[in-house]
């Protein structure tokens, strides 16, 4: 067995990992990296550009991330983070292209513009009243609303075509909303750190085993190429492999992973690539997720560029699976994360979630017909014969421990690291990709602690991100510096 010492090990080759070693060979070109992924190619799992929505998360069409609570508010300041938190994102990508580091933007993001879209007289004074709260803050200060079918045509001629001249209907607009191929946008990545002698990337290697030693971790990984292991020595070990990424998790045996465990969720696209019909509709538009249905499941009718090619692409269709990952998953996967430690947080969700699990159940078997005939709600002329179904990426949703409850579900995107900052995981789905970068530089400031501390490290990461160390969600004279540059450099701006 070979072995090789590293400064930095990254498991996975999806947008995270690769976000991580982009980050880090900027702040110190030095370090050596290896990069470890299970696959033959990079990004092929919840990172390639038909296993996801391509959304660019910006909180301005998604209404799920503004819950309404019984007493008919609506909470705002999970949007707000998710916004501010995408334009760091868009800071970075700006930075790699004009770096050349990056393609044409065009390459990997294009303007669509985002839209919330909604029916019935209860929704539509809940769009009217969410567009007045978050409009009057600055970073939503660009929203537009219609409750006027003449607008709401011009906006979305698909969308209203042939409907119901009777039903009411509403929507809100952001012009400069972006589809992200973020497949693309992490190859381009990849691409550039393989230029460098100090970093690896080893393709079609699995982690079998992650130990702690003394000083460093000590990763077991079988090269499935030429059916041999080696053990790659690291000081510092990132698990950013989507679904798979609890296991491995589990592999280090950290303290701050107990009680961690993961509900895996499936899902299907209805796909459109007919161009006399792809080229009517130019935007992302999301409404309300039907009762019952996990919030990854808001559906939507979308705009997608994906490695140049146009098409429409609605759903997401959840399903239920026990498998963590799309390719080579194991329907043991589930099973198998049951550990001492997360079993009873695992059963208490679960029990507490089963309307939700029956719901996912349920979707696996609905017809053609069934899922057509949701699309008409958002593009009433809609044709079976011109959908077909396509099988999107896996997602492991968080469980943990709940001292009510003993195990409650959580959808979103959480960082877990050890104590001494040695190892960091990224668990969990949406917003996910979209705000990678200000998840890694989080990752940075906990686990490099005294590095990002230094005066290099800070004035380096304000020319990658130059809003970093201030606040773009209480600055509003920070904002107009920093969003107009990003949309100009990545092409989005509508004007």
């Amino acid at each position: 067995m070979t072995s090789n010492t590293v400064d930095v090990l990254l498991i996975g080759a999806g947008v995270m990992s690769t976000t991580m070693g982009m980050m880090l060979k900027l702040l110190d070109p030095s370090l050596k990296i290896t990069m470890v992924e299970r696959l033959d190619h990079v990004a092929h799992e919840s990172t390639d550009g038909w296993n996801n929505a391509g959304t660019g998360h910006a909180a301005y069409c998604e209404l799920n991330y503004t819950p309404q609570g019984r007493d008919g508010s609506i909470d705002i300041k999970k949007a707000i983070n998710i916004n501010a938190a995408f334009e760091v994102s868009q800071q970075f990508w700006s930075y790699m292209v004009k770096q050349d580091i990056l393609p044409d933007p065009s390459s990997f993001i294009n303007r669509a513009p985002h839209l919330s879209f909604v029916w019935g007289e209860k929704d539509v004074a809940f769009l009217r009243k969410r567009y007045e709260i978050m409009s009057a803050h600055h970073l939503f200060a660009d929203m537009e609303y219609s409750e006027d079918p003449r607008t709401l045509r011009e906006w979305m001629p698909l969308v209203m075509n042939n409907r119901d001249p009777m039903q009411r209907v509403a929507a809100t607009r952001v012009n400069y909303g972006a589809d992200v191929d973020f497949g693309s946008l992490t190859r381009g990545m990849a691409k550039h750190l393989k230029a460098h002698d100090n970093f690896s990337l080893l393709l079609s290697h699995s982690v079998k085993d992650i130990t702690r030693r003394k000083d460093h971790w000590a990763v077991l990984v079988d090269d499935h190429r030429k059916n041999m292991a080696r053990e790659i020595r690291a000081k510092f070990v990132f698990i950013g492999a989507g679904g798979g990424a609890l296991p491995l998790l589990q592999k280090s045996d950290i303290t701050e992973a107990e009680g961690y465990g993961g509900f895996p969720v499936s899902g299907q696209w209805l796909v459109c690539k007919k161009p006399e019909i792809v080229k009517q509709h130019y935007a992302k538009v999301y409404g309300k997720a039907a009762v019952g249905a996990p919030p990854m499941s808001v559906p939507h009718l979308d705009t997608r560029i994906i490695d140049g090619e146009s098409a429409l692409l609605f759903g997401p269709f959840a399903g239920f699976t026990t498998r963590f990952t799309k390719e080579k998953g194991s329907i043991f996967d589930l099973f198998s994360s049951m550990k001492r430690d997360n079993f009873k947080a695992m059963v208490h969700a679960g029990l507490d979630n089963f309307d939700l699990t029956r719901y996912l159940v349920g979707e696996v078997f609905q017809s053609q017909k069934t899922r057509v005939d949701t699309l008409r709600n958002f593009f009433p002329e809609a044709r079976d014969e011109d959908w077909h179904l396509a099988e999107a990426g896996q997602r492991v949703q968080i469980i943990k421990k709940d001292p009510v409850n003993g195990g409650k579900l959580e959808f979103g995107t959480e960082v877990v690291a050890s104590a001494d900052g040695s190892l960091a995981a990224l668990l969990g789905a949406s917003p996910g990709a979209s705000i990678a970068t200000q998840t890694i530089i989080d990752v940075l400031e906990r686990c490099f602690p005294k590095r990002m501390a230094t005066e290099a490290w800070q004035n380096r990461l304000r020319e990658i991100v130059p809003s970093y160390g201030e606040s773009l969600v209480d600055d509003p004279e920070l904002l107009k510096r920093i969003r107009p540059a990003s949309l100009k450099t990545l092409e989005l701006d509508p004007v």
